[in-house]
């Protein structure tokens, strides 16, 4: 198997669906995370904000962005928020998934606030 074929098998791979074989699309988009800064965000660069499923990879949350709201994004990116201690405060902040959203300008998600 030649260097690139492998590529082409990796490529395949990554394309593929994790949690939404065991989940539904509404398991998978928990919450949109809306603050001011995501307001703003959200009406100058089209970007929208989500936490979503711990399992969730970018192409579950793609499909399940289409199947919610009949959009495509353009752009997902995903973040890891990491679990802070208890360091002389009272609670403590859990980790969980945060995707950022990229929809096209004519493009636009109604969140029920």
């Amino acid at each position: 198997m030649t260097y690139r074929e492998k590529l082409q098998r990796r490529a395949k791979k990554n394309m593929e669906t994790k949690a939404l074989k065991k989940l539904s699309p509404y398991d998978i988009i928990l919450w949109p995370n809306v603050t001011e800064k995501t307001y703003k965000l959200q009406e100058t660069n089209n970007q929208y904000f989500f936490k979503v499923h711990k399992s969730a990879n970018k192409n579950d949350v793609k499909q399940a962005i289409k199947y919610i709201y009949n959009v495509t994004p353009i752009g997902i990116n995903i973040i890891n928020v990491a679990f802070k201690w208890r360091n002389q405060r009272k609670l403590v902040r859990r980790s969980h998934k945060k995707a950022i959203i990229t929809l096209n300008k004519k493009d636009k998600i109604e969140l029920w606030l």
